[in-house]
């Protein structure tokens, strides 16, 4: 992750109900993606044939490992997901020795939860997050 990748994502525009990951629709989250600190520590950019692609963000506690995820927004909806997904855990594994993985999705984002179950995750729990201004509906999923 670099400057420009933070600054690009930061500007990206999602179509509809997926407006919500916009990162400006969050300050912390967005000051998070904006401190360097985090850059190639916490924060990973994701390119094809060297043009910014999506973003990883990962939490490492022991042997699991929280992800965060983003596609570009041109990209969302082609059938990239799994393909996205996959190299991130495989990201998480070889870097962070990642065994065990969690994440949190909106609950209204039919379209990750049935990529993030075809890569194996399971749902284990629903629970409500302020964010973006607001309560909203989360499911919490593992991959064991």
């Amino acid at each position: 992750m670099t400057g420009a990748d933070a600054a690009a994502i930061a500007a990206w525009h999602y179509p509809g109900a997926y407006a919500f990951y916009d990162a400006a629709q969050d300050p912390a989250d967005l000051a998070e993606l904006l401190d360097p600190t985090g850059w190639g520590r916490r924060y990973f950019a994701a390119d094809a044939e060297g043009v910014l692609a999506g973003f990883f963000v990962f939490k490492v506690d022991g042997a699991t490992t929280e992800i965060g995820l983003g596609l570009r927004p041109d990209l969302t909806g082609r059938g990239l997901g799994a393909a996205f997904l996959r190299a991130g855990l495989e990201f998480a594994a070889e870097r962070f020795g990642a065994e065990r993985y969690t994440l949190s999705v909106a609950a209204f984002n039919r379209r990750a939860i049935a990529v993030y179950e075809r890569g194996g995750f399971v749902a284990t729990d629903r629970f409500q997050h302020h964010a973006n201004g607001g309560l909203h509906l989360f499911i919490r999923m593992v991959r064991e």
